[in-house]
């Protein structure tokens, strides 16, 4: 199921409300996107300005955030929203906390691409770096879309694909030990792309909550439990 399902009331002011509250959480996906952007260059160029305003830019997030938690809790106590318009307002709050953590991670990142660009230049893997970085970005982006369109196709794929980033922090885990094994000068950096994975692996897990809340909007299904297996029936069945 797709489309705009809350266009449907006698207040025009009403809809207004939950048009405003959805696209200004859009908005905010777009500056968390733009922010792990800027973050990702940073770290892989060990661009320690970058990183600053990367550092700077939460702000202006965490505001957002603020903003729309007052509009969320403004239609629920004057509107006192029902079926699926109390979904979108519980979607809108949970996927707003999602995105400021994402900014949250974006930001600690970018204090490790700080020290990093104080360390000389080490063997660190920078290559599974961008594939991570690029990979869960892309989830993101899906986890957005998906929410603008209500598209529980696109939902669903974002939230098996989770597997997949998991897999791969695993292997370049494994890699950065490797590195730390094989010489000892290379701790201090290692342990910092390390730290900059697992971000980036938080990353991928914040954007599945979002994904998941566009599940929850459009079918009210709750499939934060749910097998691989269970989520690709559902698949199936929004084919058919």
């Amino acid at each position: 199921m797709q489309g705009d399902q809350h266009k449907q009331h006698i207040s025009g002011q009403f809809n207004a409300e939950l048009d405003a509250m959805k696209q200004h959480l859009l908005e905010m996906g777009g500056l968390v996107e733009q922010q792990m952007g800027l973050t990702m260059d940073a770290l892989l160029h060990r661009d320690s300005g970058q990183a600053a305003a990367v550092i700077a830019s939460d702000k202006e997030i965490n505001a957002m955030e603020l903003q729309i938690d007052e509009e969320c809790s403004r239609i629920l106590a004057l509107r006192q929203p029902a079926a699926s318009d109390l979904r979108l307002v519980l979607a809108v709050a949970k996927s707003t906390t999602d995105l400021e953590r994402i900014g949250d991670e974006a930001t600690k990142i970018a204090r490790q691409a700080i020290k990093l660009s104080e360390l000389p230049p080490s063997t660190g893997n920078s290559t599974e770096l961008r594939q991570i970085g690029r990979h869960v970005s892309q989830m993101l982006r899906d986890a957005l879309d998906s929410f603008a369109r209500l598209d529980v196709r696109k939902a669903i794929e974002v939230v098996v694909d989770d597997g997949s980033v998991d897999t791969e922090y695993d292997s370049a885990m494994r890699s950065l030990v490797t590195l730390m094994m094989e010489d000892a000068r290379n701790i201090s950096g290692v342990l910092h792309e390390m730290w900059a994975l697992r971000g980036l692996e938080r990353v991928g897990d914040h954007a599945t909550n979002i994904a998941e809340q566009v599940i929850y909007l459009v079918r009210g299904m709750d499939v934060r439990h749910m097998k691989p297996a269970e989520l690709q029936d559902l698949l199936s069945e929004d084919a058919s």
